[in-house]
């Protein structure tokens, strides 16, 4: 087993990992590296450097290239239902979609008249619809978007409907809602909240909230909260374990909220997902620096 892997309970995380795995290195020497999405009819996958202002792209046997800079400080991403990649901009404050010809589609950059504060982090369900957090990360400070005041006065989730194009707020009552994903039924919305970054005695960890009718959440309950860290972003296998990122490496939680292992590593984390021929390689982007490793579970990520 590589030293790397820590064994919290045995006989649920155990299969989740591979004894002769090791943790790769695939390349480094960024800013702030987040919201990694794999392609998998492409074997390929694209994360950003939010600082840099630039998405890249790793390509097993064909190395890293610049996907697309600049990218308006882009920071989270995933795919739509149809393969195309949705981004979270938290520099210009809006989410796009990239279309098949390359073209981007703002989906939403206003509510009733107003700027979203800096989208973050984005997931989307089985009927289309988006849903993603808005905090004011990006406008706090010029490192990773531009310093402005908010115009919303308030960090939602939202829910973006791409057949009516309406936006709708899912829930207002978190600080700072970050990273999200959806259990395997959808009937749950795991959110994290990393309110404490900038608040004292502010909120580090994960909520879980029902899904009301494919459109609201209802009755928030703490799920989990890694005990190194912070939770940024995460995903989930297919037997509904949360792997999230944190302070000192990548945390796997059980669907009842136990910690059941970890995987250690050399920095920081921000955020994770499952990519590889059978979804069973986690791609992780730490501070600096994009790794991977093969793990025993498989991730959920459709396409």
């Amino acid at each position: 087993m590589s030293p790397a892997v820590e064994i919290i309970d045995y006989q649920r995380f155990r299969p989740c990992v591979v004894g002769n795995a090791r943790i790769e290195v695939l390349h480094t020497g960024m800013l702030w590296a987040e919201g990694p999405v794999w392609f998998a009819d492409g074997q390929y996958l694209l994360w950003s450097d939010i600082p840099a202002d630039r998405i890249y792209r790793w390509c097993e046997g064909g190395g890293v290239s610049v996907f697309r800079s600049p990218s308006n400080n882009a920071n989270g991403n995933t795919r739509d239902r149809q393969g195309r990649l949705v981004t979270c901009e938290s520099g210009a404050r809006r989410l796009t979609r990239t279309e098949y010809d390359g073209t981007i589609t703002v989906l939403a950059d206003q509510y009733r008249g107003r700027r979203l504060n800096s989208p973050n982090d984005v997931v989307v369900k089985s009927d289309d619809t988006i849903w993603f957090t808005d905090p004011d990360y990006g406008i706090l400070s010029d490192y990773t978007g531009t310093k402005a005041e908010s115009e919303l006065g308030f960090r939602p989730v939202f829910r973006y409907d791409p057949k009516t194009g309406d936006l709708d707020i899912a829930t207002d009552r978190m600080v700072r809602p970050n990273g999200l994903a959806f259990s395997p039924d959808e009937s749950i919305l795991y959110v994290a909240d990393t309110g404490g970054s900038h608040q004292q005695d502010g909120p580090f960890h994960i909520l879980a909230f029902d899904v009301v009718e494919g459109r609201t959440l209802a009755n928030p309950r703490v799920f989990a909260k890694p005990d190194v860290g912070v939770s940024d972003g995460f995903r989930i296998d297919e037997d509904g374990n949360l792997w999230t990122s944190a302070g000192d490496g990548v945390h796997c939680f059980a669907p009842d909220g136990a910690l059941i292992g970890k995987i250690r590593f050399p920095e920081v984390i921000s955020n994770l997902t499952f990519g590889g021929v059978r979804r069973s390689r986690l791609f992780v982007t730490g501070a600096s620096t994009l790794y991977s490793i093969f793990v025993g579970r498989r991730g959920i990520q459709t396409p």
